[in-house]
Order: C-alpha cells, then sequence, then structure tokens
C-alpha cells in the first residue's frame, strides 16, 4: 500500500486524517439546500433500523480508521440527535485514545442533551443557522422553527463546554445573504467562530444553479467593509475553512469555498454512511459497502484492507473539476452521508 510516515495515501498524496460518521439519515428540519420538503416528505423512505451499524459497529469501524491514520471524527446525519441514545456511541468513541471527538447539529435538540453529551466525552459543536431573521430562517429550515430554538442551543452547548462553537451559515442568493451582517454582528466577541458556506451543488435534490452562489469573495468584501479582518495561517492540513480574524481583536471567522475556491488538493475526508458505506468525498455517486464486510464476520484486518483498498485508489477531485458536464452527474444526498 501506499504510505509516507505511517500515513494512508490517495493517488493525489493525500492523506486519511478526518472521518465523518453519519449515525442517521434523518432530520426535523427540510433545508431548502439539503433535504428539500417536496422530495424528503411523510412518505420518503428513510433507512429501517436494522439498516443503521450499529453503536458497537460504529465504534469497531472507528477504530480501524484510527489506526489508519484518522485524528479527527465528526458525527453527522441527518440531524445525529435523532438517532436514539447518541450519547452512548460518544462514549464508546471517547475511550479511543487520541481522537478529537465533534458533533454537527442543527441544535434543536441541544439543549435537553449538551449536558450529556460533554459528560460522556464530546468535545465540541457545529451549529447550523441561516439567518437570525425568523421570516428568512424559517423559509430555509421549512418546518417553521424559530430562532430562537436554535439559539438556545448554542447556548445550552456553551454553558456545557462542547467549545469552541462554529455556527454554519449557508449563502443563497436571493434568500439570505442580507443576514450575512447581522449574523457577523451578533456573534463578533462572542468566542465562537462564525463560518460563511457556498451554495453546492451536493446531491440531486436541491435545485443547484451557480447564479446562486454566493461567493466568498463577495461575502469578504461586505463584512470587511464595516469590520476589517485579516487573514491567519490554517490551523492544520486539509482545514476546509479559510480563516480571518477581525483586526480588532473580536473574535474570527470562517470561509469555504468549495465552489469558487475548491480545496480538494489537501481534502483529507472519508465519510461513512449511517447503513456502513464508506465515500471518499461529499459529491461521490456511490460508496463501498463496509457493512456487508462486517457483518459477514471479517476480522479487522480483512476490515482495515478493504479500507486501505478504497483509499489508495481516490482520485477525486470534483469541485476542481466542476463544470457543466458534471453538474448532472447523479451524485449521493448530503443528508444522508453528513456534510
Amino acid at each position: 500500500m501506499q504510505k509516507l510516515d505511517n500515513a494512508l495515501l490517495d493517488t493525489h498524496n493525500r492523506s486519511l486524517r478526518d472521518l465523518r460518521v453519519s449515525v442517521t439519515d434523518r432530520c426535523n428540519f427540510r433545508c431548502s439546500y439539503c433535504m428539500p420538503k417536496e422530495l424528503f416528505g411523510r412518505d420518503h423512505p428513510f433507512l429501517p433500523r436494522e439498516e443503521l451499524l450499529t453503536f458497537e459497529e460504529i465504534t469497531r469501524l472507528v477504530r480501524i480508521f484510527k489506526d489508519l491514520g484518522v485524528k479527527k471524527v465528526r458525527l453527522t446525519g441527518g440531524e445525529p440527535l435523532l438517532r436514539k441514545q447518541v450519547e452512548r456511541l460518544v462514549s464508546k468513541l471517547a475511550e479511543i485514545p487520541e481522537l478529537e471527538l465533534s458533533m454537527t447539529t442543527n441544535a434543536s435538540l441541544l439543549p435537553k442533551k449538551a449536558q450529556l453529551l460533554k459528560d460522556s466525552g464530546l468535545g465540541r459543536v457545529s451549529i447550523s443557522l441561516d439567518s437570525l431573521d425568523d421570516r428568512v430562517f424559517k423559509v430555509m429550515n421549512d418546518v417553521d422553527v424559530p430562532v430562537e430554538v436554535v439559539l438556545a442551543g448554542i447556548h445550552s452547548a456553551e454553558k456545557a463546554g462542547l467549545t469552541p462553537i462554529k455556527v454554519n451559515m449557508v449563502i443563497k442568493r436571493g434568500v439570505n445573504e442580507d443576514s450575512i451582517l447581522p449574523m457577523v454582528d451578533h456573534f463578533r466577541g462572542s468566542g465562537h467562530i462564525l463560518r460563511f458556506i457556498e451554495f453546492m451543488d451536493v446531491g440531486s435534490t436541491n435545485g443547484w444553479r451557480l447564479d446562486d452562489v454566493v461567493p466568498v469573495a463577495e461575502i469578504l468584501k461586505k463584512i470587511s467593509k464595516v469590520h476589517p479582518l485579516e487573514a491567519i495561517e490554517p490551523n492544520y492540513v486539509g482545514e476546509v475553512a479559510r480563516c480571518y480574524r477581525y483586526k480588532d481583536g473580536m473574535g474570527e471567522i470562517g470561509l469555504i469555498a468549495s465552489v469558487t475556491q475548491p480545496f480538494c488538493g489537501d481534502c483529507t475526508r472519508a465519510r461513512l454512511s449511517a447503513d456502513g458505506k464508506l465515500f471518499t468525498c461529499l459529491f461521490a455517486i456511490q460508496g463501498v459497502d463496509l457493512k456487508s464486510v462486517l457483518r459477514r464476520g471479517a476480522s479487522d484486518d480483512e476490515l482495515r484492507t478493504e479500507i486501505e483498498k478504497v483509499w489508495v485508489v481516490r482520485g477525486d477531485r470534483y469541485s476542481e473539476i466542476r463544470s457543466e458536464a458534471t453538474m448532472d452527474m447523479p451524485k449521493v444526498e448530503m443528508s444522508y452521508i453528513g456534510g
């Protein structure tokens, strides 16, 4: 296998360092850029429970991924807090040494879970919030959830010590770009890191058009006019956000520009779906079924070999080659493999 300094490398010499683990494909929001209600309605065939990886199966696979170089694991969904007793999974994963453990959530259920998650060993959370304007936010989540629900979740996470909290804001042209500066003003000086994400062509159901994208360069210019910023160095190789700090010392922001400034070149992320499929790109067409290998009684060495075989032939760089031709390619839905 192709390795350097004990790192597993793909065809572009990118190591395997980050693992996103989806624990459910279900969500209690219907955000237009992820799970539009007209396609994910009441009759949508979500995964039956028996198809989901058990907490023991997830933990076993994460241990193997860790042996292959993974340093950071993020629990995702769907909405991960919809998975019953997800804190049990957190406690199992927290027993794995030298592993950074975090979660991405819409925060609606955090007030009941934040302290329990912290006590179980979760390190921090990233929280989705696309506007402070109730009207705009309700349009985007499409289930009439008010902003105050998410803010309560943020407060509970802060109180529990699930910090630093990253607040993720997807920007869609004509919908919420007017919410950028109010979000900046609200979170400046809070200790939370506000991150702006370009609307992406993930999956095939969100009606993505290039005209709907607000480039991060435009976002940066808008913010800098009011609050001067300066670039700071990435925290680690493969960091998806380009980071800036306010020159007056009131914190930092992140800009995630998969569309206009692709970062495929140093992508170190793999994704494990709730039903045990391994995906090597957010924009993948299909995954490799690890659950079947696991459930037929494979040893850890056999599972390790399966993962190595997938990673060493990985050549994904969708964002770098995005074109009219690629936009109509079938792609897995973000709600299935996590963001």
